[in-house]
C-alpha cells in the first residue's frame, strides 16, 4: 500500500470516527401521547417528561413510555444509517 493510500485511509478512518462521536452525543426527542424523552445517540435515556393525565392509568402510561423510547431509538439507527452509510458506500475504496 503506497503512502497517499494510507494517508487517506487514517483521513477516512478519524471522519468515521467523529461523526460516530458526533451521533452518541446528540440528543434525541422521542414522543407519545403525553410522554416525552431525551435519549443520546449513545443510547442512555436522559430524561423523562410525563404529562400528569398519564399518571392515573398504568397501563396506559407503560405503553406510551415504551412508544416513546422506540420513537428516539428509531431516530438513532436511521441517523446512524444516513451518517455512516455514505462509508459504507466506498466498498472498494477507490478514491
Amino acid at each position: 500500500m503506497n503512502r497517499d493510500m494510507i494517508k487517506k485511509l487514517q483521513k477516512l478512518q478519524k471522519e468515521m470516527q467523529e461523526a460516530q462521536e458526533k451521533i452518541e452525543l446528540t440528543e434525541f426527542i422521542g414522543r407519545a401521547s403525553g410522554c416525552e424523552v431525551v435519549v443520546q445517540g449513545n443510547r442512555r435515556l436522559i430524561d423523562v417528561s410525563i404529562s400528569k393525565e398519564l399518571l392515573e392509568d398504568q397501563e396506559i402510561l407503560e405503553e406510551v413510555i415504551i412508544v416513546a423510547v422506540n420513537d428516539a431509538l428509531n431516530q438513532i439507527d436511521e441517523t446512524t444509517e444516513q451518517v455512516m452509510g455514505k462509508y459504507a458506500s466506498m466498498g472498494g475504496l477507490g478514491f
